[in-house]
């Protein structure tokens, strides 16, 4: 899906409809027990820090989400039921945290039956004005989407006689990018067997709640002295003590405040050379390896320093259970391309496939818990805790053929920032492109500047191997 925010997903105004968990729902929730299994460390560290930037006086938004049209007359009571139907099978949005302990700083969970969550619809109001209505959703869903708060997410539709846009909000630490990309099929699916008057027969996906769990415990048993703390330790000594930024200047000052952030989006390449490029790159690891060489390459034609280096986001969904889950399954490995090994992009592509061979088994364990063992003081000032370039082909998804049919978006918060985040979804149509970056002048050109010099190589390398492709075998006489 095209990743971008409230005011570029083609809102058209219409009658605003919320749904939120009921109020008794939400009641429910304030007697419940203690539930023994423990946040994510992914989890923790994100809630932590954003409560530890609203302490410095900054309130900056995380949320993330989905819009997506359903043509004709839409039914409220059948989408309802849906949306409901949806939230349920997904254990983790009907769980949050309570802060307790003698200083209020230890996170201890709750967990709701899926019997006692029901939701409360409210007609907000007709808008005639499409950036009312986006700007309405984006101050709602700060607001009730809010990592500090619980329940942590809103559902809302702008219904119109011949189509209904839904839109989706939920703080980060319930979801992941995989979890909003399936999440517009799964809806449409309940929607029409609703409309239809069938049930739909699905397998219950692995609880994000179990899988926290399992994933804590595993990284509770290693000690400061294991393999990959060690890794983990030069890495980031090699990186001058820190977590690595994005090796480009942005603009800003030592020391200064958290400044705002801009967003950048576009459709980087087409069909056509989205594929050459990715079948050219496939013996090195495909589209992903593909785009880290060419980052190593262009930073260091614009002055990024003599080594590339950057943390690799993967996925954590290693059993089938945990495919169709909703949750937040995504680790981090360490990611080195010294310039000298890597002068060109066969180079570089080669170097880039080695690192993450080697390294790419360090995302089991959670990075949250490698820095609590590193004993540094990581205190967050910043809700990124390093730059990030991730690419994804979406292609493969539920429903994914249908997205630019149905104004299918993916939703970010742009809010505030002091690192890069750059995003590559493979699509149907293309690769597109979307970044989120610090509003600076220097910053914007030089995050232009690599978009271009980041489509040229693609192009380029596209290019070389359709020529590749054409040419003649050698014909054998005699």
């Amino acid at each position: 899906m095209r990743i971008t925010d409230m005011h570029r997903c083609e809102i058209r105004p219409g009658r605003l409809v919320e749904w939120t968990l009921s109020p008794a729902t939400v009641e429910a929730a304030a007697s419940l027990p203690e539930d023994s299994r423990p946040p994510a460390y992914i989890q923790e560290s994100h809630i932590r820090t954003v409560r530890s930037v609203r302490e410095d006086g900054l309130f900056v938004p995380t949320w993330v989400g989905a819009a997506f049209d359903i043509p004709g007359t839409v039914d409220l009571d059948i989408l309802q039921e849906a949306l409901r139907g949806w939230t349920l099978r997904h254990e983790t949005l009907r769980s949050g945290f309570r802060w307790t302990g003698e200083s209020d700083d230890e996170m201890r969970r709750f967990t709701l039956d899926a019997d006692a969550v029901s939701l409360h619809r409210e007609v907000i109001g007709d808008f005639s004005d499409a950036t009312e209505v986006a700007q309405y959703l984006q101050d709602r869903f700060d607001v009730t989407a809010d990592a500090l708060r619980w329940p942590n997410f809103l559902y809302a539709a702008v219904v119109r006689d011949d189509s209904t846009s839904v839109y989706l909000a939920f703080d980060h630490s319930n979801v992941d990018s995989y979890s909003v990309q399936r999440l517009p099929a799964d809806i449409h699916e309940l929607y029409t067997a609703g409309v239809e008057g069938r049930r739909v027969e699905q397998t219950p996906p692995g609880s994000y709640v179990d899988f926290c769990e399992i994933e804590r415990a595993d990284a509770d048993r290693i000690d400061a002295d294991h393999e990959v703390v060690g890794r983990w330790r030069e890495f980031i000594r090699r990186c001058g003590g820190r977590l690595p930024d994005f090796p480009l200047d942005l603009g800003l000052a030592p020391g200064g405040p958290l400044p705002s952030q801009r967003l950048m989006n576009e459709m980087l390449v087409d069909a056509d050379d989205a594929a050459a490029f990715e079948a050219y790159c496939r013996p090195f690891g495909g589209g992903p390896a593909g785009i880290l060489a060419a980052t190593s390459l262009i930073v260091h034609q614009l002055g990024g320093g003599p080594v590339y280096r950057t943390v690799v986001p993967f996925h954590t969904r290693v059993k089938s259970r945990w495919s169709d889950s909703v949750g937040w399954y995504v680790g981090g490995a360490p990611l080195e391309v010294p310039a000298t090994r890597a002068p060109d992009f066969a180079s570089a592509l080669r170097a880039v496939h080695a690192e993450l061979r080697a390294n790419r088994s360090l995302a089991r364990i959670p990075l949250a818990r490698v820095l609590r063992l590193l004993g540094a003081d990581f205190r967050p000032t910043s809700p990124d805790l390093y730059s990030i370039v991730s690419y994804v082909d979406a292609r493969a998804l539920p429903g994914s053929d249908r997205w630019a049919e149905l104004s299918v978006y993916g939703l970010m918060r742009v809010s505030y920032g002091d690192q890069v985040c750059v995003w590559l979804n493979r699509l149907h149509e293309g690769l597109w492109f979307a970044c989120r970056y610090p509003d600076t002048d220097i910053a914007y050109h030089n995050m232009r500047r690599y978009t271009e010099r980041l489509r040229d190589i693609i192009v380029s390398v596209a290019h070389e191997k359709r020529l590749a492709d054409r040419k003649p075998e050698p014909i054998t006489v005699g």
